[in-house]
């Protein structure tokens, strides 16, 4: 066992780890024996470390463990030993060992991880699911139902538990047949394929009978169920794709988001929402399989795929929440129900701990997913082959959700090599540097976040950090194991500075831009956008003009307002919808009037 000493400089190294818990210990309290039972119960962690007689010193800009001790050790141990023998389901045996530092008493507490078929501890008066606990990172958190599949390891699972009240009726036949067309592209002599849809079904775990009527299995009713049968029996199965202007979700009910809903069989559907999201981006900026390369710009389709795939082979089908899809203008934020059920410092590693193995065992079979366990290290290979920002995953157990963020953004770019030479004067690694990019697209960064990106273990990314908070690049929030980062003063200035510069860049590009417009238009055109003072003009007059202008050829909302000199929202609100209203103007694209690249065409007489 570490000495509490050891102890105390790892922690003031990198704060409570998923191995230490530090109280001040003044009595035996309800937190000490939850850590106690979540040390007992976290599967591989091997147990961990409950130091009495120490605290967080919150005068302290970054986390400092100071001992402050312990006056009743003897009677501590005392209380501890016969709580732990009495409280729990099962007696527990800590090891506990009393130790001086600075002069100061110090208990040392291991609580080691119970043997599989002990597991889970709970708290007898409490109850299963509420009464156990896990070690969640630095937490000590309640157990979900989620978590005793994980520690009874049930032979069978939600994905294969029948759906009362469903039937053969509720099956997609395209879903079949989608099914079938994919399987015989993986190996056209796979046995299954000469079944019948039933027999088939069946084999697949998605179909089972019950007094003598066959009912669909959760596995069933989400891979090949119709849209219909999922709204009757799962009504908050579904995808939602929501386009949010700007990098922030800001609620404003003046400037309302785009939303997709989208439901129907997930073998279905993972195309819909990969072609919903695809379209939605700039046109090119989507790489096809087969084409990363270094020096060529877009998101890998592999990338997004398989972020897509995650999300719907592991969320939590016991949840009501339907899968978010939000696009913002520098990311793509993908949010499903469901914790990860492998550790996030783990995520990338070879193996997976499946929630929905039935689910996932059609995908893999089908390859629209990697092979077990290889999905998350496939996406950062191809993100970095891409030279693109690594993706970053974020495991809320306590909100009981997973988050995928992919940002649309070069590492090191013209632009971010440009930013980042403001910092010359300052020491800086790559690592460090990546971490401000992110900072700048996606607004903080914690210690988890910059070891996804750099890879980097808890020692090194503590360290990298504080550097940067040293020389005020980054501002710490929060304290002890809450503790993030955001951008510092220097960083702020520099970020203003850039704006700037990069206002004034587009007013000269505003300005050659719209000189290469006018030359597109004809002579008597150009006249009257040259006579348009802005200020000047009635609207019929504006109205006429737009609708002269954009019967040459289709023109976005940018165009129209570097040649017209409204302002971009003004114009939409005031002039374009009114037009398309009237029937007088209409989209180029549609279905989708928030498209990106959306342009304005005169309707025919």
């Amino acid at each position: 066992m570490e000495s509490a000493i050891e102890l105390i400089n790892l922690l003031n190294m990198t704060d409570e780890t998923s191995r230490i818990e530090v109280k001040r210990g003044s009595s035996i309290d309800k937190s000490i024996l939850q850590s106690v039972c979540a040390f007992a119960n976290e599967p591989n962690l091997n147990g961990g470390n409950i130091l009495l007689g120490i605290t967080a010193d919150e005068m302290s800009l970054f986390p400092q463990y100071i001992v402050v001790g312990v006056d009743n050790p003897d009677k501590l141990q005392s209380d501890l030993a016969s709580q732990c023998a009495s409280i729990f389901n099962i007696p527990v045996r800590p090891e506990i060992t009393v130790e001086q530092v600075n002069g100061k008493n110090v208990l040392n507490i291991f609580i080691a991880e119970l043997q599989t078929s002990q597991k889970p501890l709970f708290f007898k008066n409490e109850g299963l699911p509420k009464g156990a606990f896990r070690r969640i990172g630095p937490t000590d958190q309640r157990c979900s139902e989620d978590d005793l599949h994980l520690f009874f390891n049930h032979s069978e699972t939600f994905d294969t538990s029948i759906v009362r009240g469903s039937s053969i009726e509720d099956i997609d036949e395209n879903a079949i047949r989608q099914y079938r067309n994919l399987r015989s592209k993986v190996n056209p002599y796979a046995e299954e394929l000469n079944y019948s849809d039933i027999d088939l079904l069946i084999a697949l775990g998605c179909l089972k009978k019950d007094n003598d009527s066959n009912h669909l299995t959760y596995a069933g009713l989400l891979v090949f169920g119709t849209s219909v049968g999922q709204r009757r029996l799962l009504p908050a199965l579904r995808v939602d794709y929501i386009r949010v202007p700007g990098n922030e979700w800001v609620a404003n009910p003046d400037d309302r988001f785009t939303t997709i809903d989208m439901r129907g069989s997930l073998i279905l559907l993972i195309q819909r929402a990969y072609n919903a999201i695809a379209d939605d981006l700039p046109k090119g900026f989507l790489l096809p399989e087969g084409q990363i390369q270094a020096s060529t710009i877009g998101l890998p389709g592999r990338v997004l795929r398989e972020a897509l795939v995650n999300a719907f082979i592991h969320r939590s089908f016991k949840v009501n929440q339907p899968i978010q899809i939000i696009r913002y203008g520098n990311r793509i934020e993908i949010k499903n129900p469901g914790y990860s059920l492998k550790p996030e410092d783990q995520l990338g590693d070879p193996g997976s701990n499946q929630r929905n193995p039935f689910v996932a065992a059609i995908f893999h079979e089908t390859n629209l997913a990697e092979t077990k366990g290889s999905g998350i290290r496939t996406m950062r290979k191809l993100m970095q082959q891409a030279g693109m920002v690594a993706p970053t995953f974020e495991s809320d157990h306590q909100e009981n959700q997973f988050s995928a963020r992919l940002l649309l953004h070069h590492f090191l770019s013209e632009i971010d090599i440009r930013w980042l030479n403001s910092f010359s004067g300052i020491s800086l690694n790559d690592h460090q540097k990546q971490a401000l990019v992110f900072v700048k697209e996606v607004g903080a960064i914690d210690n988890a976040t910059y070891r996804q990106l750099s890879g980097a273990d808890i020692l090194k990314a503590s360290t990298d950090l504080r550097a940067l908070r040293d020389v005020n690049l980054l501002t710490a929030n929060g304290k002890s194991r809450m503790t993030y980062y955001t951008p510092g003063p220097n960083l702020l200035t520099l970020q203003d500075k850039e704006e700037t510069l990069q206002d004034k860049e587009e007013t000269l590009q505003d300005k050659e831009e719209k000189e290469v417009l006018l030359e597109s238009l004809p002579k008597e055109i150009r006249n009257l956008l040259t006579h348009l003072g802005k200020r000047s003009g009635a609207r019929q007059d504006i109205e006429q003009l737009i609708l002269q202008i954009c019967k040459v050829r289709p023109f976005t909302v940018k165009e129209l307002s570097a040649l017209i000199g409204r302002h971009v929202k003004h114009l939409q609100v005031s002039y374009l919808k009114p037009l398309i209203v009237k029937g007088e103007l209409k989209y180029t694209i549609q279905d989708m009037p928030n498209h990106p690249d959306q342009a304005y065409i005169t309707s025919q007489e």
